[in-house]
C-alpha cells in the first residue's frame, strides 16, 4: 500500500503543480457517446477508437487499482504583444509532452521505488504506466475525480489556486493508496465569459465543445493539406496556432502565476520580438527553429496555410 502523505510530498518536491489520486472505476460512456454522435470530434477519428479503454483504466493496465494525476502550470506572467492572439501560450516552449514524460517518469521512480528495484522494464510496465496524451485516457475525468480541479463550461480544467493554464498527465498504477483525493466540485456557476467570447461559437452548449468549429482543432489537427473551413477562417481573428480566447477571459485565471519549470520557456524562435514568417521558410529552416515545438504537428506546410489565412 502506498502512502499517501508521502506521495504528496514527493510530488510539490518534483515541481508539480497539483496531484491527486483517484480510485479505479468504469466511467460513464453516455457524455462521450452524445460528443461522439454529434460529431464534435470532427476529423479527430482517433477519439472514435478505442472507447472501451477510454472508460476503464483496467483494459490500458490489467488489474489497475489507483489512477494519479498531475497537473503542471506553464502559465507566463510577462505579456508577449507580438504572439498574444497568435500562437497559444502553450505552444511558445518545448513540447510539453518530453517535459510532463520526465516529471511523471521521476515521480514513479520515487513512489515505486521499493516495488521495482530489480524488475525489467516489461516488469515494470505490469506495475504502472505514464500517460501524456499518448493512450485513449479520459485525463480531464481523472484530473477532477483526483481533485486538481474541475471541467469549465470551456472543457479545460480549472483549479481555483492556478487557473486553467496547466498540462495534465497520468500515471495508471495496480498499486492501491491508504487515502484517496474527493472530486472537485463545479465553479464555473452562471458565468459564461467562455461561451460569450468563443468568435466560432465552438462552445454550443456548457462543457460541450464542438471540435470541429473549434480555431485549435482548425490549426492544429485538420492535416495540413486541407484547407480551413471558410466559416472558421473567416472568424479566426489573427491565430495562426491553437487559440486562448475561451481562457484568457475566464475569471479564474486572474488567479493565475508564473510558471517555475524552465522547460516552459518561449524557445529562441520566439524571443526575437516578431512572428516568424513561414512562408519565408524552408523545411529546414523549420525544423532547425521549431521540431522541438508543438509546431511540428501541422509542420510548414500546415503553418503556411494558418498564416496564410491571417487577415
Amino acid at each position: 500500500m502506498l502512502n499517501y502523505q508521502e506521495f504528496k510530498e514527493t510530488g510539490i518536491r518534483l515541481g508539480i503543480t497539483k496531484l491527486g489520486v483517484a480510485k479505479v472505476d468504469e466511467i460513464q460512456a453516455d457524455r462521450l457517446n452524445q460528443w461522439l454522435d454529434r460529431g464534435y470530434q470532427g476529423q479527430m477519428s482517433y477519439m472514435e477508437r478505442n472507447l472501451d479503454k477510454r472508460l476503464d483504466p483496467a483494459k490500458l493496465l490489467s488489474g489497475a487499482r489507483s489512477v494519479i494525476s498531475i497537473y503542471v502550470n506553464y502559465h507566463q506572467e510577462e505579456p508577449n504583444p507580438v504572439l498574444d492572439g497568435v500562437i497559444s501560450k502553450y505552444a511558445r516552449s518545448t513540447d510539453y509532452h518530453h517535459t510532463l514524460k520526465d516529471i511523471l517518469h521521476d515521480l514513479a521512480g520515487e513512489l515505486f521505488a521499493e516495488q521495482i528495484e530489480g524488475l525489467s522494464r516489461r516488469q515494470r510496465g505490469q506495475l504502472f504506466r505514464i500517460f501524456v496524451d499518448s493512450a485513449p485516457v479520459l485525463e480531464k475525468h481523472w484530473a477532477t475525480a483526483a481533485g486538481i480541479g474541475w471541467q469549465g463550461k470551456h472543457s479545460n480544467i480549472i483549479t481555483k489556486e492556478y487557473g486553467s493554464w496547466g498540462f495534465l498527465g497520468e500515471i495508471i498504477t495496480t498499486e492501491i493508496f491508504n487515502q484517496y483525493d474527493l472530486a472537485v466540485p463545479d465553479h464555473c456557476g452562471t458565468c459564461t465569459a467562455c461561451i460569450d467570447a468563443c468568435p466560432t461559437d465552438a462552445i454550443e452548449q456548457p462543457y460541450q465543445v464542438n471540435g470541429s468549429k473549434c480555431i485549435s482543432y482548425a490549426t492544429t489537427e485538420l492535416a495540413p493539406d486541407q484547407d480551413i473551413p471558410s466559416e472558421i477562417r473567416e472568424n479566426m481573428e489573427e491565430w495562426i496556432f491553437g487559440c486562448d480566447i475561451c481562457q484568457e477571459v475566464c475569471p479564474w485565471n486572474r488567479f493565475s502565476k508564473q510558471s517555475t519549470n524552465k522547460g516552459f520557456l518561449p524557445v529562441p524562435a520566439f524571443n526575437t520580438g516578431k512572428v516568424p514568417v513561414f512562408q519565408d521558410l524552408n523545411e529546414i529552416e523549420f525544423e532547425e527553429l521549431f521540431s522541438a515545438t508543438p509546431l511540428e504537428r501541422p509542420g510548414l506546410i500546415g503553418m503556411r496555410r494558418n498564416q496564410k489565412t491571417k487577415k
